[in-house]
């Protein structure tokens, strides 16, 4: 398995929530992509906990795990739902990241996902 640290830089200040600023990542053999994922739900914290369980199934398929992440690209159709999400990851993101470094995180705000019905999607990046 590659090398991956995941770090704050103290000049940039402390992470608005659970990310953090930048991964490194040494002698990577292999990276893998993961589509954004969607996931069907009533609300947005139903779709948000079917999105990252479809990620974790992707990473499993290919033999990686949460520690593989080294980035996500969120897409939120709401922006008040910005609250919901720092409070969803602040919730679970311990669960999935028990080392406590959470992967950097790039939040946009998008007019619409493929789907009227979707309200977050997310992108992986992950090192084998």
């Amino acid at each position: 398995m590659a090398a991956i640290t995941i770090q704050n830089v103290e000049a940039l200040g402390k992470p608005l929530g659970q990310y953090s600023h930048m991964t490194r990542v040494k002698n990577a053999a292999e990276t893998l992509y993961i589509a954004g994922m969607l996931a069907p739900g009533d609300d947005f914290d139903a779709q948000c906990a079917g999105v990252f369980a479809q990620i974790g199934k992707a990473l499993a398929a290919a033999g990686a795990g949460w520690a593989n992440v080294v980035q996500f690209t969120t897409y939120l159709v709401h922006s008040q739902d910005i609250p919901k999400f720092m409070a969803w990851r602040l919730r679970e993101f311990p669960k999935l990241f028990t080392d406590g470094k959470y992967p950097p995180n790039t939040l946009l705000v998008i007019d619409r996902l493929v789907g009227e019905q979707f309200l977050i999607e997310v992108q992986t990046i992950a090192v084998l």
